[in-house]
């Protein structure tokens, strides 16, 4: 096992120049489906990848009736069933070694002290210096009752101090821009900014961190990347599964809280942002905000006009009959909650100027897709593009988020024979194919930097609240609209027909995932 990920291919942040740090992550809800699925899949993998500090210990906290010994068993089960690595008895037989849980209620003050005395006497045992992360994994009205807690408790330390205290917020942040702006004061009643890392595991994703590289450190994209050759662009987060068990939290939310504020306006963010004048946190953070900044709003009757929300009706999924949103358990009847949105949007900037940005997503499609697409400008209807009937296609340049992460550039060429007939194909990348190895996940990726303090692939405080100030213009605009009913689209399909209208009426299209 190495001490630093200098001699691995995964390295940290953006810049590579901080390296992760021997520390204790405290996962509070370590009990919970996303540890068991996610977070110690992915600490196991990095120990794997010999990117983990050789000194690190990992706690789980919460109410749940576990001991050390059950943990173990949970961390076992869920590396068996999740990890992208199947488990290697010795290696896990060392990495167990390093996991311990603490039972108690997150606000109890007596919870707080069993844990900080607990730290104290596992942190000397596996070489720790004290240096802490606290990840959040339970919800939102959990997060501020577990700062005032640790901060009651005397376990956060100062910012600018050492050994460091760092801690992992998940989504959601809030579910409007006043929760929003609530729990983000409450977090900062505890810790300051540069201790936080709000975490979105999309930005993890190698496609997304790529982006900038292939923007920045190619010729051939930047002097086209702007309103005079870009026709419009397409960002497409698409989900095969239903609501599932996730009814109670998905009746609240939506798509549009769900993907949009978050996940997709992030992806808008790094495709469209200026370059930065260097890699490192805050200059990368500012740059995305400039583009949150730079969004047309969308309000009143402009709503109607460019975002279409629908739900899911009853359809088929891989040849089995599923039911319509409405029929899914612990949704209600009548409800209103949209599973599918299409926005239609502008960045008004100089660079962006009168380009459309076209968002979907939706649950219930043919197939689990994410993807930037790029379309430029056509070529003038001369020479091989003189058919009116028979146009040429556009190029295009396709980030695939996944699954199958890469990248495709659609070009015109000739096929072979003594006639002039153009045909278009496609220049393929694959992470897969090309590098052999299976690409680190999301998780594993922002784990690292945390340990490193890297934020670059964070969401700061400021950038989701400007996130939550353009989406909620369109939830009150829904609210005050008062409708009981939305368009429907087959379960199994790509969307509502009101979604193709919408993408139509600029004579444009949806791509095909």
């Amino acid at each position: 096992m190495l001490e630093t990920a200098s001699h691995n291919p995964l390295t940290v942040g953006l810049s590579s120049t901080l390296l992760p740090e021997p520390c204790t992550v405290v996962i509070f809800g370590g009990a919970g489906d996303l540890s068991r699925r996610k977070l110690l899949p992915a600490i196991y993998n990095l120990m794997l990848d010999g990117v983990l500090p050789a000194n690190f210990a990992i706690v789980g906290f919460a109410r749940t009736d576990l001991d050390d010994a059950g943990f173990r068993a949970l961390a076992r089960k869920g590396i068996e069933t999740h990890s992208r690595r199947p488990l290697d008895e010795r290696a896990f037989a060392d990495f167990e070694k390093n996991l311990f849980f603490v039972r108690g209620p997150f606000d109890e003050e007596g919870s707080y002290r069993a844990l900080s005395k607990r730290l104290d006497e596992i942190e000397p045992g596996c070489g720790v210096p004290g240096n802490r992360i606290y990840y959040l994994s339970v919800p939102p009205s959990a997060m501020g009752v577990c700062v005032e807690q640790l901060q009651h408790a005397g376990m956060i330390r100062p910012h600018e101090g050492r050994p460091f205290t760092r801690i992992i917020v998940e989504k959601p942040i809030g579910n409007d821009l006043a929760s929003a702006r609530a729990l983000n004061a409450a977090i900062a009643s505890g810790f300051h900014e540069s201790q936080v890392f709000r975490i979105d595991h999309y930005l993890g994703k190698e496609t997304v961190q790529s982006l900038m590289a292939i923007r920045f450190a190619n010729a051939i994209f930047e002097p086209l990347w702007n309103q005079k050759y870009v026709d419009h662009v397409q960002i497409t987060v698409a989900e095969e599964e239903g609501v599932g068990t996730r009814a109670g939290y998905y009746e609240e939310a939506g798509a549009l809280r769900d993907m949009v504020q978050n996940h997709i306006l992030q992806l808008l963010c790094v495709t469209a942002m200026e370059p930065p004048w260097a890699l490192t946190a805050d200059v990368v953070r500012d740059h995305k905000l400039e583009v949150l900044q730079c969004l047309r709003p969308i309000a009143g009757r402009d709503v109607e006009r460019f975002v279409v929300r629908a739900q899911y009706g009853p359809g088929f999924h891989h040849g089995v009959d599923v039911p319509g949103y409405r029929r899914e358990a612990g949704v209600t009847p009548d409800s209103t909650t949209e599973t599918y949105v299409a926005i239609r949007c502008f960045v008004d900037n100089w660079r962006w100027a009168g380009v459309p940005f076209f968002l979907r997503t939706g649950k219930r499609m043919p197939r689990r897709a994410s993807e930037i697409a790029v379309q430029f400008k056509d070529v003038p209807p001369i020479l091989f593009n003189a058919d009116a009937s028979n146009p040429l296609e556009s190029n295009v340049l396709a980030l695939r988020i996944q699954p199958d992460e890469g990248l495709s550039l659609r070009i015109a060429t000739k096929l072979p024979g003594p006639k002039v007939r153009i045909y278009p194909v496609k220049m393929d990348f694959r992470y897969g194919t090309t590098f052999g190895d299976q690409s680190p996940e999301a998780y594993e990726r922002l784990l690292l930097d945390v340990m490193a303090g890297d934020a670059t692939l964070f969401m700061r405080r400021d950038a989701v609240e400007a996130s939550w100030i353009w989406v909620t213009n369109v939830l009150e605009s829904w609210t005050q609209s008062g409708s009981r009913w939305l368009p429907e689209y087959p379960a199994g399909t790509w969307g509502p027909l009101e979604a193709e209208k919408l993408i139509q009426a600029e004579n444009r299209k949806w791509r095909t995932l």
